[in-house]
Formats: C-alpha cells, sequence, structure tokens
C-alpha cells in the first residue's frame, strides 16, 4: 500500500465534503463533545478497508479510539460490528461519511472478486482486475480486489508494456510493435514486461512466429478459439484472456489452461454493500 498516494486521496476526499466546515454539527453540538459510534452490517458479504479505516479515522482526530473486531477479506452478515470509535463527536460525524463511501465500495469490489474467485476453484487460473478504476481512488479499489481473493494487474501506464489493438495499428503492426517496444525499453535501460493483444488466431500465429514477449493477451477469444490458442501457445507465454467475460463464462476459459482472465466488472460495475455507522 502506497502510504502518500493513500494520505493524498484522503486528504483530497476531506476538502471535497468538509470545505469551510462541517456547518450541520457545528450548529447544533457543543465543541469538544465526546462519543461513541458502531460501524454496523447491513448486507452479507466480504467487507474491505478495515486496514484503510485506521487511516481515514486518525486523519480526522489522531486521539480517536478505535477498537476492531473483524478484519479484512473476512465474510460477514447483518448486525455484525466490524468496529467502534469513540472521540470527539464532530471529529466522528465528518469522519462518517468518508469512511462508509470507502469501505462499501471497498466491500462490493471484494465481495464480486470473491465470486469470480469460487468459480475458478480447482483450476490454476486466476481473476486480474483492470484500469476501468474510478478516477484517483485507483488504489483503493485494487487493494479490495486483493481482499477478495484476485490479483492486480499492471497498476498504471507506467509498470508494464501492453500493446493493445490501438498501439498495434498505429505502430504499423504486431512485429513493428514488438520491436519498438523492445528497442525502447533496451535504450532507456528498462526492466518492464511486455504484454499483447491479439484479436484472432492469425494475429496470434504472428506474435508466436516473432515472439519477443512475455504475456499474451486473447482478446473477446470464444472459448473454442481460447481453447485452439492455449494449444498453439503450449506454455511458451503468459496467457490471459479478457473481453465481456462473464460469472457464467470465466470457467469454461479457465479450463482452457489461460493464467488469467482479466474482468473489468469488478470495478466498474458493482454494487456497494451496505454498512451503517451509528451513535452508541
Amino acid at each position: 500500500m502506497n502510504k502518500e498516494v493513500l494520505a493524498k486521496i484522503i486528504d483530497l476526499s476531506i476538502q471535497e465534503d468538509v470545505g469551510d466546515g462541517d456547518h450541520s454539527s457545528l450548529s447544533c453540538i457543543p465543541e469538544g463533545q465526546k462519543g461513541k459510534v458502531q460501524l454496523i452490517v447491513k448486507e452479507a458479504g466480504i467487507i474491505a478497508g478495515v486496514e484503510i479505516s485506521d487511516y481515514i479515522i486518525k486523519r480526522f482526530d489522531p486521539f480517536s479510539k478505535i477498537e476492531y473486531f473483524i478484519k479484512d477479506g473476512t465474510f460477514v452478515k447483518p448486525g455484525d460490528i466490524i468496529l467502534t470509535i469513540e472521540g470527539k463527536v464532530h471529529s466522528l460525524l465528518k469522519t462518517e461519511r468518508l469512511l462508509l463511501n470507502v469501505m462499501q465500495r471497498m466491500s462490493g469490489i471484494a465481495t464480486e472478486t470473491q465470486k469470480y474467485v469460487r468459480k475458478l476453484e480447482g483450476t490454476k487460473t486466476k481473476v486480474l482486475d483492470t484500469r476501468k478504476t474510478t478516477p484517483c481512488v485507483r488504489l483503493l479499489e485494487k487493494e479490495a480486489v486483493r481482499i477478495g481473493g484476485g490479483v492486480n494487474h499492471r497498476m498504471g501506464l507506467y509498470d508494464m508494456i501492453m500493446l493493445k489493438d490501438n498501439h498495434i495499428d498505429f505502430a504499423g503492426g504486431i512485429k513493428e510493435a514488438i520491436s519498438a517496444a523492445r528497442s525502447y525499453l533496451k535504450e532507456l535501460d528498462k526492466d518492464l514486461q511486455i504484454e499483447i493483444e491479439v484479436r484472432n488466431l492469425k494475429e496470434l500465429s504472428e506474435v508466436l512466429e516473432y515472439g519477443n514477449v512475455d504475456r499474451i493477451m486473447l482478446d473477446n477469444f470464444s472459448i473454442e478459439d481460447t481453447q485452439k490458442a492455449t494449444e498453439l501457445i503450449n506454455h511458451r507465454f503468459t496467457t490471459e484472456s479478457s473481453g465481456n467475460i462473464t460469472l457464467d463464462t470465466i470457467r469454461g476459459y479457465a479450463e482452457c489452461g489461460v493464467n488469467f482472465v482479466s474482468v473489468g466488472a469488478l470495478t466498474h460495475h458493482v454494487k456497494s454493500l451496505d454498512l451503517s455507522l451509528k451513535a452508541v
């Protein structure tokens, strides 16, 4: 977890929500009044964001007393108490919405990820996330995927070379794109993996002939063509299936023998888990 990035996310979120003050609380609750709240589960799922909650709470009030009862990655049910916080009431009320927004969103992602992970039990295939994340909170959403049992793909454009269809088309072809990428890495003395996307078996044949990549993404392949592709690749490269893969179809792709299946829906099409922060 990049603590510096996390701190920036929290500070920007506070600025967005609090502005020049929580006038609702300031108007009716005496400054310095102490109180206690508890975070209660209202919907079954996988809890995520417990560790991050400590940073959020302490940012509002470093003297808050927090007691944790449930860890990240735990299956929870309605009525379970995740944690309690004791401190200044003004701080507790300012903390409430950001804490819930983060933990509800992260828990929803972790819960959805766990569904996909369970579909792959008994296979060697892992579920990957994508860059289809909410702007500025990718760190949190990818952490939620990890808590749910998934595997993080690249964090951004900077930690892996992924030659997708547009890169290939603009570069003039598959061989041209791979060759240019290899030259680029050599020139800058960078150690990054290269993944290339193929759209059909013909493009796959070109990649297999030229080589010089680490991973091949089979984009929008049918299960039948994925089986043919994995047989042609024959474990020479790491493989990833991607493109409109659902809970109903992911098992079929995994049984073709791919190493990874990437699912954008883990972060861009999820329902937050219902949690509530209530005064004790």
